[in-house]
């Protein structure tokens, strides 16, 4: 038996998250300590308190995001020691910094660091109102590619999340994600519709992000991870720094390869998914990947022994 370890991306984010796990946990509690050291503000405050309008800006969502994910993989860590054995750990987006940082690659500081400033760049580089996302649903993969291709030019159109089996989204101008939007519908979708997110991520209009985070990159120190990390941009297992920090500059502005990534670690004989962090998103979307294998979440203290059990061969 063997399993891996998920990372929630945006989206998740929910006030009052991980608070169970401050409550009961020192270990929870210091890390959000060292984030709002970190960072110079306190984003435990937000978490716990909201309002949500400001949890959901960018710059603070990605962070409060990596910092929930990761008291849960602490408390979790701290309760199983060694016994704590994944055979990959991927992340979702900003899921794969939460992984990253959990596999001993990043610190923690560095890490919320880095997406605070990512959430920040990825706000600028799109003003407000003129990026778009959007979900289609239903429909396969190279339809979706052949709408991107009819629309995208001058205005940016390109898959950016191929999810789960007809389950892709696309990213770009707002005019353009609307065009494809009725293209998809007239090509059969079952559902095509519009994303409440700020900015088009994982489209081309990323790449400044990409490069202005690549500067930031050099000034962290970087270790090899102590578990294999199973990247967006290529559906790989990575395991030097090297190749870990292209992932991350390439999965800007590249989509995410979620479906090809769960398919990657079933294949190496994983046959159970533990979503770590808030919501569930990531265990819907295993579901629909991966018929039969085992999938679960831990974010909430009280679930701390049903997932042990998980881990360990239970139900």
């Amino acid at each position: 038996m063997s399993y891996a370890l998920l990372f929630p991306g945006q989206g998740s984010q929910e006030v009052g998250m991980a608070q169970s796990l401050v409550e009961n946990s020192q270990t929870a509690r210091s890390l959000f300590q060292r984030a709002d050291e970190a960072l110079g503000f306190s984003l435990s405050r937000i978490v716990a308190e909201g309002p949500d309008e400001e949890l959901r800006k960018t710059e603070f969502t990605q962070p409060a995001i990596l910092v929930a994910s990761l008291a849960a993989f602490e408390v979790l860590r701290e309760e199983m020691g060694s016994e704590l054995a994944p055979f990959y750990l991927a992340g979702h987006s900003l899921g794969e910094y939460s992984a990253l940082v959990a596999s001993g690659v990043l610190a923690l500081e560095d890490g919320v660091r880095l997406v605070h400033l990512r959430g920040r760049l990825m706000q600028e580089a799109v003003p407000l109102g003129e990026g778009a996302m959007a979900a289609l649903l239903g429909l396969a993969a190279e339809q979706v590619r052949e709408i991107c291709a009819v629309v995208d030019g001058e205005r940016v159109c390109e898959a950016a999340n191929f999810n789960a089996p007809g389950q892709i989204v696309i990213s770009g101008h707002v005019d353009a994600i609307d065009q494809a939007i009725e293209l998809a519908k007239s090509a059969g979708a079952k559902r095509a519709l519009p994303l409440n997110v700020s900015a088009p991520f994982h489209c081309r209009l990323m790449r400044p992000v990409a490069d202005r985070l690549d500067e930031a990159f050099a000034g962290i120190t970087w270790c090899d991870p102590m578990w294999p990390i199973v990247t967006n941009v290529w559906a790989t297992a990575q395991e030097t720094v090297e190749s870990l920090q292209k992932a991350l500059f390439e999965q800007t502005y590249r989509p995410v390869l979620w479906e090809a990534s769960m398919a990657l670690m079933n294949s190496k004989g994983v046959d159970r998914f533990l979503e770590v962090g808030p919501g569930k998103v990531l265990t819907g979307l295993a579901k629909k990947c991966l018929k039969g294998s085992a999938m679960a979440n831990f974010s909430e203290y009280g679930d701390l022994e049903g997932t042990i059990a998980f881990l360990k061969g239970g139900q």
